[in-house]
């Protein structure tokens, strides 16, 4: 297996306009204009997958490859970043000349490629009974208007770690609500048993509006339905959800750098032993229970806290194989994808970086849970996780979201006005009137 090992840099003619400039580029061949094979008549597929993400896929692909002699996957280096991932994939195909068979996708990009006819409509391929295994969430988040366009490699949820031993020691409960994880928060604070309170991604980027989409869910709101595109940004729920927050760095239970942190930099704070509570992804698990670790067998996790009179939803998240429409093999395509998404290569992943599955059969899996032991308590989050907004303009409607939360909460605009404003530029973008 071949990958290149630095990106290049490279203009994206088409949104030069919108001064966008230079981005990192991943390294693309020449376009293709016959299928590729190699010398020794093998068929070659070409990924690109964030750089952070290659360790996790190059010795499942490896594997399959020793295993049959006919398709060998090429891997082209891409950032770290997610969101440049997704502009490298977007110029590949705005620019005609995309040299990629196979894509390696967040689950929020689905509807735009999908509604841009980048992808290939797997549902032929599969039946009923094929996706009785997969999560019905993780399933419906690769599909776009009745098609499926992406196969779930491994979910993710937005949950609470919380330091049980903390709690225990002052004859606490996990909080189950937002007002009794302030209180909680506040008292071990004033007792000086913890630092911080609260940790959460506060930064303007993709993760603001994953973590925000649950807390507004916990408070009943809703961002966009996709069936009638009615925004729910201005009413009473999503501003309760946006003072919960605000309030959290207004007393001091989350710092004032939160609106400046993305997941490691909250990771690595509640790892240290800084924190009571922390919303973060499962990946934090493995770590935060390493050898090394601060905390090492004094966290627990459970769904995130909600307002009273209603329910916890943690954001849906994860990642799946679709296959580009313009790929010169399809079947060998889709023998890959299969593979990536089969329970062999879903537990080889899970035992080794402890990311959750898509197949249901994997949560009773013995070698799984002697591991990690708490997996099938993740179903019940898992099969009550909000989807961010399936819609084309997702990534649009994203950027809305985070300037004005990002506004509200560095105090550049109030609460009200932030969340008022953003409701009527995403009905803008949606066509709807204001």
């Amino acid at each position: 297996m071949k990958h290149f090992q630095s990106p290049t840099r490279r203009r994206f003619l088409s949104w030069a306009a919108l001064g966008l400039g230079w981005v990192t580029q991943a390294c693309q061949p020449s376009p293709r204009s016959t299928p590729k094979k190699t010398s020794t008549g093998e068929i070659e597929l070409t990924v690109m997958i964030g750089a952070q993400e290659i360790p996790t896929w190059k010795p499942v692909i490896e594997q399959w490859e020793a295993q049959q002699s006919q398709i060998r996957i090429n891997i082209i280096e891409g950032p770290t970043a997610t969101n440049l991932v997704e502009d490298l994939y977007t110029s590949a195909f705005l620019l005609g000349e995309s040299p990629y068979d196979l894509i390696f996708m967040d689950i929020v990009w689905v509807p735009k490629f999908a509604a841009a006819g980048w992808l290939l409509d797997l549902s032929d391929r599969l039946s009923e009974a094929d996706l009785t295994d997969f999560l019905k969430a993780d399933v419906a988040g690769g599909r776009y208007e009745g098609g499926l366009y992406r196969l779930p490699a491994r979910t993710d949820a937005g949950m609470l770690f919380y330091r049980k031993d903390l709690l225990a020691a002052a004859g606490y409960q996990p909080p189950e609500t937002t007002l009794e994880l302030l209180k909680i928060a506040q008292d071990l604070q004033v007792q000086k048993k913890v630092r911080w309170g609260y940790l959460w991604q506060g930064r303007q980027y993709e993760g603001l509006p994953a973590m925000f989409v649950e807390v507004l869910a916990g408070y009943g709101g809703f961002w966009i339905n996709p069936e009638t595109q009615d925004v729910g940004l201005d009413r009473p729920e999503a501003l309760n959800a946006l003072r919960f927050l605000a309030e959290t760095i207004a007393a001091g239970i989350a710092p004032s750098g939160v609106t400046t942190y993305q997941e490691e930099e909250t990771r690595r704070m509640f790892q240290n032993g800084d924190a009571l509570f922390l919303r973060n992804w499962p990946y934090v698990w493995p770590l935060a229970n390493a050898a090394d670790s601060p905390v090492r067998g004094n966290i627990a996790i459970k769904p995130m806290v909600h307002a009273p009179g209603f329910a916890s939803a943690g954001c849906l998240g994860g990642w799946g194989w679709g296959i580009a429409k313009s790929t010169r093999h399809p079947e060998a395509a889709w023998q890959a994808v299969q593979h990536l998404c089969s329970s062999l290569a879903q537990k080889q992943i899970a035992l080794s970086y402890g990311y959750l599955p898509t197949r249901r059969s994997l949560y009773q899996d013995t070698e799984i849970l002697q591991k990690y032991p708490f997996f099938p308590s993740m179903l019940t989050v898992l099969e009550s996780a909000v989807l961010r907004p399936p819609i084309a303009q997702y990534a649009q409607a994203s950027d809305i979201l985070q300037r004005y939360l990002s506004a509200a909460l560095s105090k550049r605009m109030s609460p009200d006005q932030a969340l008022k404003s953003a409701a009527n530029e995403t009905r803008r973008l949606l066509g709807k009137k204001t």
